[in-house]
């Protein structure tokens, strides 16, 4: 007889072989002991899953307990090991413990009592497995209807569970209609499960009816509220949050229902009515109804702030964004912030915010003092954060800048290290609000020079040195001492350095060349920093090219520095306040970054349907939009993604067609073309999601790709010919000649040459279409990509059809700046496909930049915007010389084509443009020997190179 190897045999058995064993004893009470320690087990991350059978076999009994642990077992096994749920549908059928893995459940959905039954609900809902999606639906719709009031809380939410699974066997057995008629139930509790179920299943589906408040509604809900467990009422109010009352009245009798929760024992049902409370308020009815919420809010706030100190940070980051929203919400509340000795440090922290939030010059004196206590903490960081409170106290109150001031000098008086360097921090900040105010208290603040051993108290102090090297008699000796150690200071102090040696030396040459000049050679050429280098080479070429330009450039005058007492934008603040009381207003974080909500508001959508036609065909469409907005795969049946990456299809026989495809812009389809596995039968919905580089697609049938014809169709340089400027008739900018986009031989035949212009104050493509093929041409279309500037045709390519062999047309198609923007590379570059029936065709040009500068009314073209744009020193700019260019047809040739005299004199013209991205560009023109000299200033700098490429031609 055959024995098993000695190695593998063994006699330990193991603890779950010994769990197996009591799982099957006859005695209940053994079983279930036995049941609890495998959930222990369970619960510490031991796999029992090997038990799955033995103790699912426990579900059939009569002790409640025993029966909610074999549920959770199979709830938590349901989750991570579905197969384990799907073996017992196949295992237990026989032995009839299971059948299908919820006969158990099914019979305990039938069991007298209710809690057994909404158990059984709650455990099948919990399971995650689609299989068993069959066996749920008859329990559940019982469970809906059932007589208990339990249990039909329990199955309402269940609903929204089993739409989470699978929302087509959710809508399509009515499940969504019988949780509508459930918002009528005479149980509160009943009403405000369906109000979560319903709320969770309208945020996953793309319907606007699914959950939406009427006055029935509105009634019920708010009379419910009264009534409702605190998780209930945390519900309705969360769902009266999105609903806009129709006048002050509605809204006032809505408030005077939420009212009473601001004193509910519960902090969060407190922050979701002061959530309902604020949406309102930015609804701003009525003065009086403001005022009254306003006045509303601080109490329960300020309550808040006395629980146990998780809470009072929940509390004091709602609190935060409510104040950056409505400041006069607490402003006679400012002493309940101050501090505790036995706060937690991030209690602390969210406190001083607050506290800087609500100070004012009627309560600054109070603030100072309190300030002044905390830096004599043990924290140090806390301490920190109060010394910089105080610089931000004087920064937004001018009129207590002087207490602040004397306030940090206290503090540097101390002679504690870590006070004394932030306090010089902080003074930094205070001379550059307020400069030359408080020049007096550089002597005090030299005299620590030797104990400042952080980076930015280093850096913030040779600031003030350079900032006041002219007032300062020994600013060179206070400089060296810093420069003793240069190679080993942090980059910020080696940067700062080196400007504060260049502004001593522009403000006292004299007694700074040697040093200025020992600086700036050490930086450039014995660092490894590339910012410090660039900053040294900067100082130096300015100083060795114009001294004065210098000066004007590192001594202008900077304007004062405000405070920003925002925690979050704008925006953002609007998101969070809809979602006080949630995870993202204590991160202060959008809710689509934490798993929340979706990135698509859906509120659009859903407002196109309020505002628009309710026809089923516009329901479909908004519908539709809203799903590919939420990123809908756009693949397989939809043709609107055509890639310039997919191969082409072959061409269609002469006279064929596309597929029977009608490919006129906006027309209909004549016949229903199939669905091409190269992705490319559909030209008018293009997708290219290619960047900027054109494809290969040599060989390809159908495909053809032109070089690049240069600026708008014409060659700077390397043509034997010069571009003739012409204007065409009723168009007041200039335009050039056409030049080939596809050549014969690579696209089928089809000889196409173009153009841009600009005609009627609209751009124009003028296209010559010559057939040169072996058949008539006919079905043509045309489609922009996505580019810089939005370019994309306003009407259909119309070629009177069909276009005999050895026939040429010309057409014009009139183009917008409304289509998709995406940045290109030059930004120019527009990429283009045509379509006839015998294929598909890719090319990209380049339109002149002069083309789409809008008109005057739209560029806002003021002496005050050139001068503006003229003088920001951060924008680009460039200088060239324009050859053989008249001065005097200067400022017509610039009003000619899209640039806008601001000023005209016999030495200069001054012109400014805006392109249809927005983008602002100021150019001056001045007479040279031989031509003109341009100047020119943007904020993109390569909008900027573009320009100057066009006037190079445009002024001569």
């Amino acid at each position: 007889m055959a024995t098993a190897p000695r190695f593998f045999a063994t006699n330990k058995k193991g603890e779950n072989f010994e769990l197996k064993a009591d799982l099957n004893s006859e005695y209940r009470d053994k079983r279930k002991e036995t049941v609890k320690k495998v959930i222990a087990n369970m619960t510490i991350g031991k796999d029992v899953s090997s038990l799955f059978a033995d103790v699912v076999k426990n579900m059939q009994t009569e002790d409640l307990e025993l029966k909610k642990l074999v549920y959770l077992y199979l709830i938590n096994y349901a989750k991570s090991q579905p197969e384990l749920v799907i073996l017992a549908v196949n295992t237990f059928v026989k032995r009839v413990l299971l059948t299908n893995s919820s006969r158990i459940s099914i019979q305990d959905s039938d069991d007298p009592n209710p809690l057994i039954r909404a158990l059984a609900i709650r455990t099948m809902g919990c399971l995650r497995v689609e299989k068993i999606v069959d066996y749920l639906l008859e329990p559940l719709k019982k469970g809906l209807k059932d007589e208990d009031p339990y249990v039909r809380k329990t199955a309402a939410l269940c609903v929204a569970k089993l739409f989470d699974l699978n929302p087509g066997i959710a809508i399509d057995n009515g499940l969504i209609a019988i949780l509508q008629d459930m918002l009528s139930d005479r149980n509160p509790m009943v009403i405000a499960n369906a109000v979560s179920a319903l709320q969770e299943i309208s945020e996953a589906s793309v319907q606007k009816d699914i959950f939406v408040i009427n006055d029935a509604l509105l009634q019920k809900l708010l009379a419910a509220l009264n009534e409702c467990t605190e998780w209930g009422q945390i519900c309705i109010l969360n769902s009266l949050s999105g609903y806009r009352p129709r006048d002050v009245r509605e809204a006032a009798d809505i408030i005077e229902r939420v009212v009473p929760r601001l004193q509910h024992v519960n902090a969060s049902v407190v922050l979701s009515a002061v959530k309902v409370l604020m949406i309102y308020l930015s609804h701003s009815f009525s003065d009086e109804l403001d005022g009254t919420i306003v006045r509303k809010l601080a109490p329960p706030l300020v309550t808040l702030i006395s629980s146990e100190p998780e809470i009072q940070y929940v509390v004091l980051r709602n609190i935060n964004l409510i104040l950056q929203k409505r400041p006069d919400v607490l402003t006679q509340e400012i002493r309940v912030f101050f501090t505790k000795y036995n706060d937690p440090p991030y209690v602390k922290l969210e406190k001083l915010e607050v506290v800087i939030k609500l100070c004012s010059e009627a309560n600054v004196d109070q603030v100072l003092s309190e300030l002044k206590e905390y830096a004599n903490e043990v924290d140090v960081d806390f301490v920190r954060k109060s010394v910089r409170a105080i610089g931000r106290c004087a920064i937004k109150i001018p009129a207590a800048s002087d207490k602040c001031v004397h306030a940090l000098l206290d503090l540097i008086k101390t002679g504690i290290n870590y006070i004394v360097q932030e306090s010089i921090v902080v003074i930094k900040d205070i001379f550059r609000k307020y400069p030359h105010k408080y020049e007096g208290i550089i002597p005090a603040l030299c005299q620590n020079l030797e104990s400042l051993d952080e980076p930015d108290a280093k850096s913030s102090l040779i600031w003030i040195i350079g900032e006041y090297a002219d007032r300062i008699e020994n600013a060179s000796e206070l400089l060296e001492h810093f420069l003793e150690n240069f190679k080993d200071e942090a980059s910020k102090v080696q940067l700062q350095l080196i400007t504060a040696t260049v502004k001593l030396f522009l403000k006292r040459p004299g007694s700074a060349q040697d040093i200025v000049q020992r600086v700036l050679q050490g930086a450039s050429q014995a660092n490894d920093n590339p910012d410090i280098r660039d900053r040294a080479y900067v100082y130096r070429r300015l100083l060795l090219s114009n001294p004065q330009v210098a000066k004007a450039v590192v001594l202008a005058e900077k304007p004062p520095i405000e405070l920003e007492t925002g925690t979050v934008s704008e925006s953002l603040l609007d998101e969070l306040i809809t979602n006080i009381s949630s995870l993202a207003s204590v991160y202060h974080k959008s809710p689509a970054l934490l798993g929340g909500s979706s990135f698509v508001d859906m509120s659009q959508y859903r407002q196109e349907f309020a505002d628009g036609d309710d026809e089923p065909e516009a329901r479909r469409s908004i519908v539709q939009e809203a799903a590919q907005a939420m990123g809908a795969s756009g693949g397989v049946d939809n043709l609107l993604d055509l890639d310039f990456g997919t191969p082409a299809a072959q061409p269609a026989p002469v006279g064929g067609g596309l597929g029977g495809l009608d490919m006129r812009i906006g027309g209909p389809a004549t016949a229903a073309a199939p669905a091409s596995k190269s992705g490319i039968d559909d030209l008018l919905s293009l997708d290219m999601g290619m960047g900027t580089a054109m494809p290969s697609l040599g060989g390809v049938a159908g495909v053809s790709v032109a070089p690049l014809g240069g600026l708008g169709g014409f060659s700077f340089g390397g043509s034997n010919t010069s571009p003739i400027m012409s204007s065409p008739p009723g168009s007041a900018r200039i335009s050039l000649p056409k030049t080939p986009f596809l050549q014969p031989a690579s696209s089928q035949g089809l000889d196409l040459s173009g153009t841009f212009a600009r005609r009627g104050g609209s751009i124009m493509l003028d296209l010559t279409i010559a057939n040169r093929g072996t058949g008539p041409m006919s079905g043509f279309a045309i489609q922009f990509n996505v580019n810089t500037f939005g370019i994309s045709p306003t009407a259909p390519l119309t070629v009177p059809e069909p276009v005999a062999v050895g026939a040429s047309v010309n057409v014009s198609v009139p183009l917008g700046t409304s289509g998709g923007v995406q940045k290109m590379d030059p930004a120019n570059t527009i990429q283009i496909a045509v379509k006839n029936n015998f294929g598909v065709y890719y090319f990209q040009t380049q339109i002149p930049v002069h083309l789409v500068l809008v008109d005057a009314s739209a560029a806002d073209a003021t002496a005050a915007s050139f001068g503006g744009l003229w003088g920001d020193f951060t924008a680009a700019s460039a200088s060239f010389a324009v050859l053989g260019a008249p001065f005097g047809d200067a400022a017509n040739k610039l009003r000619a084509n899209g640039l806008h005299v601001v000023q005209q004199s016999p030495s200069s013209v001054q012109a400014f443009g805006k392109t249809s991205n927005g983008v602002p560009v100021a150019i001056e023109v001045t007479p040279s020997g031989g031509g003109v000299n341009v100047s020119g200033r943007s904020r993109s700098p390569e909008i900027l190179s573009l320009l100057q490429t066009s006037l190079e031609v445009l002024l001569r």
